[in-house]
């Protein structure tokens, strides 16, 4: 198969006044499940655009299986793209739409036929060959769109959205689905997607975008434990991060504002060393807390807005310094709307971030 290499890839749009995509630099390995994750506007999907060569880079080089394709037609990128409105032909067979683009390549017909009847047995669609598209399902077609990419074998398959247009319970089988897809292909992937549990559950690797920049790369479990900056921490995660502002006091070693005090050990105190009386974000994931009486001197304190029973946890709504700050709770605790409460945080998994620039201390 191949693997994918972008070097300080620029794009910018003839009447835009900025970049779009602003220097990205990237290693795809070989049979990589690569997600781009990041909000609307982003850059990622711009970016497996540019892969795929529907877009032309404006600087830098894209590499597939280490040859340079800047001037090669999507034809000749040896790559299949998986659409999120999966564009089937609705006057052809799902036959016919699978092996479209290999008849258009004038493959032999006993060949088609092989890989055609191939792809439908791992997609499990053998028996919906016949049919036309308004007759499956949402993710019937979305196998289809899968099965086509399948036939022609690619070096890289490149997904943008493809599970948007399914309802939840669907989108939960196809990634699953896909993920075992990957494995039994062997193939590289490179996934677009703005949904967060798509990238944690699927990919090997996590590119989050923002901005047409890359602010973190890595495996899923190493960004969402160690967030490199406020974005990501704030991005990954569900509820999100909270965030509250608060100073670095040296006489008591701790994270200090008016309603709370977050004590800090030798060596969070070091890498918080420059910024001594100084503001910073403390951020700490719902699930991160205990629930403690008010009459503490340690943890933060305040009013219970609302309380959302969500079956196997509860989510708390707790007012912090007139912000709402969210606590993962048992739903066996006993907690009602205007409880004082004192949420403890873990202080093994604190997190700490500039205020101005929004980085990590940790």
């Amino acid at each position: 198969m191949a693997n994918v290499i972008l070097k300080e890839v620029y794009k910018k749009y003839e009447k835009a006044s900025d970049f779009t995509i602003k220097g990205i630099n990237l290693e795809i390995q070989d049979e990589e499940f690569m997600i781009f994750l990041g909000p609307s506007g982003c850059g990622k999907t711009t970016t497996l655009r540019m892969i795929a060569g529907l877009e032309e880079i404006t600087g830098g080089t894209i590499a597939i299986d280490n040859i340079v394709v800047n001037d090669h037609p999507p034809k000749d990128r040896n790559i299949a793209m998986v659409f999120q409105n999966y564009a089937l032909y609705p006057h052809m067979s799902i036959y016919d739409n699978m092996a479209f683009g290999l008849k258009l390549r004038k493959v032999p017909k006993n060949e088609i036929d092989k890989k055609v009847k191939e792809a439908a047995i791992i997609l499990g669609i053998e028996d919906l060959l016949e049919r036309k598209p308004k007759q499956l399902s949402g993710g019937q077609r979305q196998r289809v769109a899968l099965g086509r990419a399948i036939v022609r074998n690619p070096k890289v398959f490149l997904m943008d959205e493809p599970l948007s247009n399914l309802d939840a319970k669907l989108r939960v089988q196809m990634r699953s689905e896909l993920s075992k897809l990957h494995k039994q292909l062997k193939t590289t992937f490179i996934y677009v997607t703005h949904d967060q549990v798509e990238a944690m559950t699927m990919g090997d690797r996590i590119a989050i975008f923002n901005n047409g920049i890359i602010q973190q790369l890595g495996k899923p479990t190493d960004i969402y434990n160690y967030p490199a900056n406020k974005f990501v921490a704030g991005f990954i995660g569900s509820p999100p991060m909270n965030f509250l502002k608060c100073i670095f006091d040296t006489n008591s070693n701790s994270l200090k504002s008016e309603t709370f005090i977050v004590p800090l050990n030798d060596d969070q105190c070091n890498k918080l060393s420059d910024k001594k009386g100084k503001e910073v974000y403390l951020g700490i994931r719902p699930e991160d807390f205990n629930i403690d009486s008010t009459d503490k001197n340690t943890g933060i304190k305040g009013v219970v807005e609302l309380v959302e029973t969500l079956g196997a946890e509860s989510h708390v709504y707790l007012n912090v310094q007139n912000e709402s700050i969210i606590l993962k709770c048992s739903p066996n605790l006993v907690i009602n709307d205007g409880d004082k409460i004192n949420a403890v945080p873990n202080l093994s998994k604190i997190h700490v971030f500039d205020l101005e620039t929004g980085d990590a201390f940790f």
